[in-house]
């Protein structure tokens, strides 16, 4: 007589049941919940992207707002008494929609000016529009906080931007929803984004090509002839990633289909461009 597999007697549980149970209890560690995740997506039962979605919001509660936020000497910022055609080419140029506006020097933030805010005000009332009373109030937030913490603190307050401060009470940088929703879903570009599509593909004098990660894996068929495979991964960034197993650094490299790949630049959360050299000719 066969044995029921789903009986205590049987030894052998599927990764489901162990999901379950880690899921429905205690997980005895994040290492085994995790562990459990990807042997899912081997089995084909995720695709590798909900794989790393799901890695990232697991992530998120270990990570603090100083490994992600935008540095001080990096913040577009809105000098409070600048004149207003200086304050539209600021908003104009960066393409952000929320500016700390900085007082006396960069560490004296008086307000957050909104760009919606600003138009409204400028198409009501021209070049007399008051810049200071469009001012929104400063979120504040150590570099220490936790990001789930943080995310939970957005949604109840519908905020998006804060300003971070260090322990002796100076400005540090900023963090938006949009730096904490990254470290969970990957990145969120746009058109103001530093890679637009005339750049992403670029000859140099060596023969080789820098390469945005973020270009279209079928861009990169369409220009060089080859045939990666772009049902799972929609970017040479991750293609790439995937292929090295973890996130690689500057200055490592792998070859896929007899093509070199060279990571030129990448920061902790994400690859930015790759130097790529083709097979030689014979």
């Amino acid at each position: 007589m066969n044995e029921d597999p789903s009986s205590s007697g049987s030894g052998h549980r599927s990764w489901l049941d162990r999901l379950t149970q880690a899921l429905t209890g205690e997980p005895r560690n994040r290492e085994e919940l995790l562990e459990e995740l990807r042997n899912a997506q081997a089995n084909g039962l995720m695709t590798p992207d909900t794989l790393a979605m799901m890695e990232g919001a697991i992530a998120v509660s270990d990570q603090m707002v100083a490994d992600v936020m935008v540095p001080r000497a990096q913040m577009v910022t809105v000098p409070v008494d600048a004149p207003l055609p200086e304050i539209l080419r600021i908003v104009v140029d960066s393409g952000h929609s929320r500016f700390p506006v900085t007082g006396e020097n960069r560490d004296e933030i008086v307000g957050v000016l909104l760009a919606k805010d600003l138009l409204k005000g400028f198409v009501e009332g021209g070049s007399r529009c008051d810049v200071k009373g469009m001012l929104r109030a400063v979120t504040w937030i150590p570099e220490s906080k936790r990001l789930n913490e943080l995310l939970k603190d957005f949604r109840a307050n519908r905020q998006h931007m804060a300003v971070v401060v260090d322990e002796f009470g100076g400005v540090a940088g900023l963090v938006t929803i949009e730096d904490v929703l990254e470290e969970i879903v990957g990145d969120i570009s746009d058109e103001h984004d530093e890679d637009e599509a005339a750049g992403r593909i670029v000859a140099q004098p060596d023969g080789r090509f820098l390469v945005a990660a973020l270009t279209p894996i079928d861009e990169f068929n369409e220009r060089f002839g080859t045939g990666f495979p772009d049902d799972e991964f929609d970017t040479v960034g991750g293609l790439v990633t995937a292929a090295h197993g973890h996130l690689p650094a500057p200055g490592e490299s792998i070859a896929l289909e007899g093509i070199e790949f060279k990571v030129a630049r990448a920061d902790s959360r994400r690859l930015q461009q790759l130097a790529v050299r083709l097979p030689a000719k014979a």
